[in-house]
């Protein structure tokens, strides 16, 4: 009994400093000598990475937070926890991303650390939601509007992946995971209605 709780506070634990390595600060810092948080979007994931600072550095980032995700679940698996454990390690990582408390709880917006979550519980939904979001990508050039659009196709991926059949655990987090994205992406919303979100190669 105490094993397992020890395992299970430990993979939160874990799972939370993971997820607020501040890869894209560190990244703006090192490279440009700026505070990500005080430049365009405000937040310090890829895309915002890309914008002030470049393509390569973004790449970075995004492998960084999309690694910090799966890791964070696959720490949990490791310690053999159950689905519901290793989905609380990726939920963990994920708050970590967004509220990181080396920062003044104020990160990005954890798409990337997200699929890296998706694709430590089930690869094949990571991946189909990866791809949603580039085709959506490559037609809008619109990142926020594609990270909504992968978002709201999750729970329906989990489900088709376990035909109905989607351990509870798993299907709850992907409900939670797309509502966390909309929520973070509520202003990129507004500016998507009212048609003023920027596009890929244009200033934020």
């Amino acid at each position: 009994m105490f094993n397992s709780l020890f395992g299970s506070l430990l993979s939160l634990i874990m799972g939370y400093l993971l997820g607020s390595i501040p890869s894209g600060y560190l990244a703006a810092q090192w490279l440009a000598g700026i505070d990500l948080r005080e430049k365009g979007s405000g937040s310090t994931g890829a895309t915002n990475v890309l914008r002030q600072v470049g393509k390569g550095p973004a790449l970075a980032v995004f492998l960084i937070d999309v690694g910090k995700g799966t890791i964070a679940v696959l720490v949990a698996r490791a310690l053999e926890l159950d689905d519901g454990w290793q989905v609380a390690a990726g939920l963990a990582a994920l708050a970590g991303h967004i509220w990181p408390v080396w920062l003044g709880w104020k990160g990005g917006k954890a798409v990337a650390t997200g699929l890296g979550m998706l694709l430590g519980i089930s690869w094949p939904v990571g991946l189909a939601c990866f791809g949603i979001f580039l085709t959506v990508l490559s037609f809008s050039r619109i990142v926020s509007l594609s990270s909504i659009i992968a978002a709201l196709s999750l729970p329906l991926l989990m489900i088709l992946r376990f035909q109905g059949n989607s351990p509870p655990a798993y299907l709850a987090v992907a409900f939670a995971a797309m509502a966390l994205v909309l929520w973070r992406h509520r202003s990129n919303l507004q500016r998507l209605l009212a048609g003023t979100e920027p596009r890929l190669g244009q200033s934020s």
